[in-house]
């Protein structure tokens, strides 16, 4: 069989990527030029500001790309890209870039779920054992998907409000961690103590999830010690918060696990980077003999890499789109 080359766009939120991969796992080369240093004094993504700067710097980044990998956009099988969820705005300008070069370049268009995109970008590390569970978890999703083949998802819970990543961010905020809090939540949570006392998220038999009360207990309880004149530990406010938080990820990630007996696990989207729930994952993995693939830190947040590796199942199954496709901002991945 002819190796496939798929060159990807992704520009769902404020990152704009795009890759070149063989094969599905091989990337060539992926440019990602971050908006975080524009955002950063807004203390989070301003939509408008980040679609014009998708506008200003798709043609450089996919000019990138091409250079650095010696290569032509004739040299591509397809183009893909993210059409949704997303930002409006940013997806539009993605979905364009790739339908004008589909035309011109009389190339097939394929068009991938962002989730699925994070989802596969474990297949980057290694293929992909079904059946699986995967947990994903990002600054708009906390879901846990069951997969009994490729492209099939099935969705056995998700958060009520909240994402995970969200309630990272807005603690952050309100301890005076400047955007984005996430990681930096994760690094002062070892360097704290479990001191604060706050409520188990929905510790139910489901598998859905609710980070709204969390939240809102740590402003409170930052608001209360204010008032008394007291001053936050934030070190240990982190490690409180992050321990309660990431023992419900992981106490249901793991009971899917065990229920749907499966052997692999797999974790996606941004929050997949966070270290505590890596290695606490790990250990409760090894304890049942499951394996557990979590993407290389590059893949973690959004890149096109991810959105390539997903469309190369999508390719060889021939599920290509029309030009007039659309962008779905609030689509769900079943």
């Amino acid at each position: 069989m002819k190796d496939v080359y798929i060159l990807a766009i992704e520009t769902s939120c404020d990152e704009t990527s795009v890759s070149i991969v063989k094969n599905g796992n091989e990337e060539i080369n992926t440019v990602v030029l971050s908006q975080i240093d524009i955002h950063k004094k807004f203390g989070g993504v301003v939509p408008e500001i980040a679609s014009r700067s998708h506008v200003e710097n798709i043609t450089i980044v996919i000019e990138e790309c091409l250079n650095n990998s010696n290569m032509k956009v004739e040299d591509m099988d397809a183009i893909a890209v993210t059409y949704g969820p997303g930002l409006a705005g940013a997806l539009i300008v993605g979905v364009e870039a790739a339908k004008t070069l589909a035309m011109i370049y009389n190339k097939p268009l394929i068009a991938v779920h962002h989730i699925a995109g994070h989802i596969y970008a474990n297949r980057l590390e290694k293929k992909l054992k079904f059946p699986l569970i995967c947990l994903v978890v990002s600054g708009g999703h906390t879901e846990i998907i069951y997969m009994k083949e490729d492209y099939s998802f099935q969705k056995l819970g998700g958060t009520l409000d909240d994402s995970v990543g969200e309630s990272y961010d807005k603690i952050a905020r309100v301890i005076g961690v400047p955007y984005p809090g996430g990681p930096i939540i994760d690094k002062y949570s070892y360097m704290g103590k479990h001191t604060y006392n706050l409520p188990v998220p929905l510790d139910d038999d489901s598998f859905n999830f609710s980070f709204s009360g969390i939240k809102s207990a740590v402003i409170n309880l930052v608001h209360n010690e204010k008032q008394r004149g007291n001053e936050i530990n934030v070190y240990d406010l982190s490690k409180s918060f992050e321990d309660v938080v990431v023992d419900i990820l992981v106490k249901k990630t793991m009971k899917a696990v065990k229920k749907y007996e499966v052997k692999e696990l797999l974790v996606a989207g941004g929050v997949s980077a966070n270290r505590f729930l890596r290695e606490t994952l790990k250990e409760e993995c090894d304890k049942q003999n499951v394996e557990l693939i979590v993407p290389e830190l590059k893949y973690c947040t959004d890149n096109a890499a991810m959105i390539a590796a997903a469309a190369y199942n999508m390719y060889l199954d021939n599920r290509f789109s029309d030009l007039d496709l659309k962008i779905k901002p609030t689509d769900k991945i079943n």
